[in-house]
């Protein structure tokens, strides 16, 4: 069942990034089905903490991202979303590559939202999961 109520493509999330951290990061959406959004991010310098591995703050970029932009294209025009709380368990280093995020749905309500966002590695081990609890707010 497709949740979206807003135009949403692979484009148009990319267009959004342009002069965010998401472009500086150079996270880049790769997909979109009925319920679920991906998106790509480097391992790489702008990336690592100091010992050389994928920066959790980086994963957690990627997952609130995917969470966040997921979310408000499931609200209509009037509304928007916030973030209330993320929550991530780092669980496999990283040091070089392409890290893809996935998020999709647990709870989409009038008034919040719960988003399950899976990374994974090149070879499709699970690098971190989070969770992201969203407000849904009227923009009026």
């Amino acid at each position: 069942m497709r949740i979206w109520k807003r135009p949403i493509n692979i484009d148009l999330l990319n267009q959004t990034s342009v002069n965010t951290m998401m472009e500086h990061l150079n996270i880049v959406y790769t997909e979109v089905t009925d319920s679920t959004i991906s998106a790509t991010m480097p391992v790489c310098h702008f990336t690592h903490q100091p010992l050389g591995m994928l920066h959790g703050g980086a994963s957690v970029v990627l997952a609130e991202t995917l969470g966040s932009v997921a979310a408000n294209c499931c609200v209509d025009e009037d509304a928007y979303c916030v973030g209330l709380d993320i929550n991530a368990n780092h669980i496999r280093a990283v040091r070089s590559g392409t890290v893809t995020g996935i998020a999709q749905p647990m709870h989409i309500g009038v008034s919040t939202q719960v988003w399950q966002i899976n990374i994974h590695d090149e070879r499709d081990r699970l690098v971190c999961t989070s969770r992201l609890t969203i407000a849904v707010k009227n923009k009026k």
